[in-house]
């Protein structure tokens, strides 16, 4: 019998090399332009500065522009010392002489101008304007040197008496700084004080109101056409009218068998407005919503201040409730004995 042949011997070792493969260099095939212009500040480049063009200086006031005219022309200007009066911006306008307040209507059709509150500027579509000098920075500081100097002081005594709103924490009228506080919510004073403008503003522009006569407000209250003019004074009014006299204090167990006494207790001035202002605050609340955005509660106290005014709140009927049970209940209080 033949041998079986190995198969396995006849096998060898064959070297695998693998085919070499060409490498190009990696080359972009767009190139890309370098920018023209610098991310960075460079000391070698310094900026360009434009402060000097004429397209950066200001743009004139309607009125200086008007008063240069007519002193090339040799005409009579505006005087720019003095703001446009509001007469003679709406002097040709009939739409925008209805919307103005009553006074103003009057003096216009008088021809006359309108006579400001007392306290208060004119009206004008522009601030009065102060020394030319300290507008220009041109202060005289010679002159300034030679005023008298009280001797142990750095600066100048202050004059007595002290103005009202010379204090940081008392410059806003007094009832403005409590509504605000009442209107405030979680802290947030400047949110407070922005709803707080808005009621301002909206007694500002209301029309004049129709003053109830079953309800009248305070003696000596302006005319109803005056309100609009001095919001302050509207707000104040609309709280005083309707700002209970005194409370109703509870005694437990002073009547006999466990009944509670009614105590009539009378209330100072801020005492009193606050009441007021609460009040008001309470039925503004449960009015509808008709505006929109973060000026709705604001629009609907300055609505219900109006509502007060003339004589159609529901903080009438609360006021006179409690002065209608304080006068039943004054038999209650024991005046002391003489002696």
């Amino acid at each position: 019998m033949p041998p079986r042949l190995n198969v396995s011997a006849f096998s060898r070792s064959i070297a695998f090399r693998p085919k070499p493969q060409v490498q190009w260099p990696a080359r972009s095939a767009l190139r890309v332009a370098p920018s023209q212009t610098r991310t960075y500040a460079d000391d070698k480049a310094p900026a360009q500065d434009r402060s000097h063009k004429p397209s950066s200086e200001p743009i004139e006031h309607v009125s200086e522009e008007a008063a240069k005219t007519a002193q090339i022309m040799g005409e009579q200007g505006p005087d720019v010392n003095q703001g446009t009066p509001v007469e003679d911006l709406v002097k040709g306008d009939k739409e925008a002489q209805k919307n103005l307040p009553k006074v103003m209507q009057d003096a216009l059709k008088q021809g006359k101008k309108t006579p400001a509150p007392k306290g208060s500027r004119s009206y004008s579509t522009m601030t009065t304007r102060s020394n030319e000098g300290m507008d220009m920075g041109l202060v005289d500081f010679e002159a300034v040197s030679k005023l008298p100097v009280t001797p142990g002081l750095k600066f100048e005594a202050p004059t007595l008496p002290l103005p009202k709103d010379g204090h940081v924490k008392h410059r806003y009228d007094p009832v403005v700084e409590q509504v605000t506080n009442l209107l405030m919510r979680h802290g947030k004073k400047s949110v407070a004080q922005r709803q707080m403008a808005v009621v301002l503003q909206h007694l500002r522009t209301s029309p004049i109101p129709t003053i109830n006569p079953a309800r009248p407000l305070l003696a000596g209250a302006p005319p109803p056409s005056h309100l609009p003019l001095n919001p302050v004074l509207y707000l104040t009014l609309a709280i005083d009218s309707v700002a209970p006299l005194l409370r109703i204090r509870a005694i437990k167990g002073a009547a006999g068998g466990g009944m509670a006494l009614q105590m009539p207790a009378p209330l100072s001035q801020r005492q009193r407005r606050r009441t007021a202002i609460q009040w008001i605050l309470g039925a503004a609340s449960k009015r509808r919503n008709t505006g929109s955005g973060k000026n709705s509660l604001g629009q609907r106290v300055a609505q219900e201040m109006i509502s007060v005014i003339e004589g159609k709140s529901g903080v009438w009927d609360r006021r006179n409730a409690v002065h209608k049970l304080g006068v039943a209940a004054r038999a209650n209080i024991v005046l002391p004995k003489r002696r």
